[in-house]
């Protein structure tokens, strides 16, 4: 599947750091009422795109995938009123109608009221979400994430490339099917409902505009590279029911490696 490519302009430093793995909740990770779902009300239109109520970005499908690698600059949110939510992350799985585990990790751009809030945060679907206290999150930061597979569990890493720290966590995921790799802008959900999606303007993934090299990529049983890499990529928007677009995904970057999510309404 072929898609269009555009160009996103802008390179910044890159500063690798790396935390140690935790495999239980420490007092710096709090639970969140929010959770970053799989993909609902999915309507594929036949021609590589996808609509979708609480996704968009892209994601790229295969077998047995063991990494999935991003970079973002977190937006700054426009806070008018009423609280409102826009996550922006990596992961794997959740895409595919019988994949129901997502392994992900992210910062979110929200509103509380008139007030943003900014927070980087890290969930193994269907678990809860927890938000990482220890990275302080602002806007125009340079995001890196990864979630890797080594055979018995997930690693995701999240780190804040603007001010170098990092954080790591594993756990094991009964029933991951590890179908799809996924660089997506979310609204996310409460426990029965999507929520509002804040005004996040637009969001830019990958290398093109964040300067983190390795990214976005992913790595399955038959290829290892950028988006544009994957036979089957899927270009998504996110919609409402009743078909209000909330947020539209460009072409990929010439290179098969950038995008960008524009927000359009709540």
């Amino acid at each position: 599947m072929k898609t269009k490519r555009l160009g996103i302009l802008g390179v910044i430093a890159i500063l690798p750091a790396f935390a140690q793995v935790s495999s239980a909740p420490s007092s710096m990770e709090t639970p969140s009422p929010r959770q970053h779902r799989p993909i609902r009300d999915r309507v594929d239109h036949g021609d590589g795109t996808t609509t979708s109520s609480n996704w968009s970005g892209y994601a790229v499908l295969g077998t047995s995938f063991t990494s999935a690698k991003g970079s973002w600059t977190v937006p700054p949110a426009t806070c008018i009123s009423g609280d409102q939510y826009a996550a922006f992350w990596v992961g794997i799985d959740g895409y595919e109608t019988n994949s129901d585990t997502v392994e992900q990790t992210g910062t979110d751009s929200d509103c509380d009221g008139r007030n943003p809030s900014y927070y980087a945060w890290y969930e193994f679907y269907p678990k809860g979400s927890f938000n990482i206290g220890s990275l302080t999150i602002k806007p125009g930061d340079e995001m890196s994430a990864s979630v890797t597979y080594n055979g018995s569990e997930f690693t995701i890493t999240i780190e804040d490339v603007t001010t170098g720290k990092s954080f790591t966590k594993s756990e094991t995921v009964a029933s991951a099917k590890r179908s799809s790799a996924e660089w997506i802008a979310e609204a996310p959900s409460s426990e029965f409902s999507v929520l509002p999606l804040a005004d996040f303007g637009t969001v830019l993934f990958g290398k093109d505009s964040t300067g983190v090299s390795g990214t976005n990529e992913a790595t399955d049983s038959s290829t290892s590279g950028d988006i544009g890499s994957f036979s089957t990529i899927e270009q998504i928007n996110m919609a409402k029911k009743n078909k209000t677009k909330e947020a539209t995904t460009s072409g990929l970057s010439g290179d098969g490696t950038s995008f960008s999510v524009l927000w359009i309404s709540k």
